[in-house]
């Protein structure tokens, strides 16, 4: 993802939330544009790893992992 750099404050963006009168970013800001994520929200990977995580078990093969009378898979 690309985006305009911030110049106010030495490069290093608003402080504190403060936007800069005529900064090129600030002012894309100001006007609406979206702010950059750089990760996903918590919520979001949680959700991804449930699902990860329940396809791995529905997955799972006793027979062929050769799992004895109480199978254990993912208990660690």
């Amino acid at each position: 993802m690309t985006s305009t750099a911030h110049t106010c404050n030495d490069g290093t963006g608003p402080r504190w939330g403060r936007r800069t009168a005529g900064c090129p970013r600030c002012d894309e800001l100001a006007a609406g544009a979206q702010p950059i994520r750089w990760a996903p929200p918590r919520r979001a990977r949680a959700v991804a790893d449930d699902a990860r995580r329940v396809a791995e078990i529905r997955a799972h093969d006793c027979a062929v992992s050769g799992c004895s009378v109480v199978c254990t898979f993912g208990e660690w």
